[in-house]
């Protein structure tokens, strides 16, 4: 078990994948869990299983992509917790396209949703971290974000620039105890990846540039991220973790 002093931890793209391990895993550490996803049917569901299970959750349907709606569902959390310890920006999307022919809506819709929303979700929930001198920051990048990918100029320059705000928000939060930093997946079996894991062809190609092989597991990932979240991490910042299988190595 991590070390865990009675934290209260949002999460955003909660409803499935990787948040909803992310959620799960940090729930079972004791953590108290703010499940966020567009869709309050999905971050709900979540939010009631950790419940019964024994966890503490509460979920809140919010568009990431609305600034408005990030900074009304900052004010009422903060209204209800004196400080939201961890802030796991996970929310994603893909509009994927060859640049040619991708439209400035997919681009501008993916850097809302990917990128922007994190600056949204620090901005106003890292204040209070920083007054109480202890905060947990994990933004979850890509490996599209570190080598590039074809056909995802949107997705991949989102992930890159989450990398660069990690960085540079780990040296403007760090006199206050407060860590950043960043987890960048590489094929993970989840609701995104779907057609290209059930695809035999696909999938053999897209593992001949994983050295281990496989896929990997959301709960891969929510290792991680629960691991730079806990007390364990606090010498850990401006990182970033590709739990990729060695592609990016």
């Amino acid at each position: 078990m991590l070390t865990f002093k009675q934290r209260t931890a949002l999460v955003t793209g909660a409803g499935r994948g990787i948040g909803k391990a992310i959620a799960e895993t940090l729930a079972r550490q004791g953590v108290t869990v703010i499940c966020v996803s567009k869709s309050a049917e999905s971050c709900g569901a979540v939010a009631a299983a950790i419940t019964a299970s024994g966890g503490k959750a509460k979920s809140l349907a919010v568009d990431v992509a609305d600034a408005a709606a990030i900074a009304k569902a900052a004010e009422t959390l903060l209204a209800e917790f004196p400080v939201i310890d961890i802030l796991v920006n996970n929310a994603g999307i893909t509009r994927d396209g060859l640049l040619f022919r991708m439209s400035e809506t997919d681009w501008n819709d993916v850097l809302a949703t990917n990128l922007t929303s994190c600056f949204h979700w620090t901005k106003y929930l890292g204040r209070p971290m920083t007054r109480a001198r202890w905060g947990r920051i994990v933004n979850i990048t890509s490996v599209s974000g570190i080598m590039g990918n074809a056909g995802q100029a949107n997705y991949s320059a989102a992930k890159a620039g989450m990398i660069g705000l990690t960085k540079t928000l780990a040296r403007e939060f760090a006199g206050r105890s407060v860590t950043v930093n960043a987890v960048a997946p590489g094929f993970i079996k989840t609701d995104m990846t779907t057609e290209f894991v059930n695809n035999p062809e696909v999938s053999a190609k897209i593992l001949e540039a994983v050295p281990l092989k496989r896929f990997g597991e959301a709960a891969d990932i929510a290792a991680m991220t629960a691991f730079l979240c806990a007390e364990e991490a606090g010498y850990i910042t401006g990182q970033v973790f590709a739990v990729d299988g060695g592609m990016a190595m």
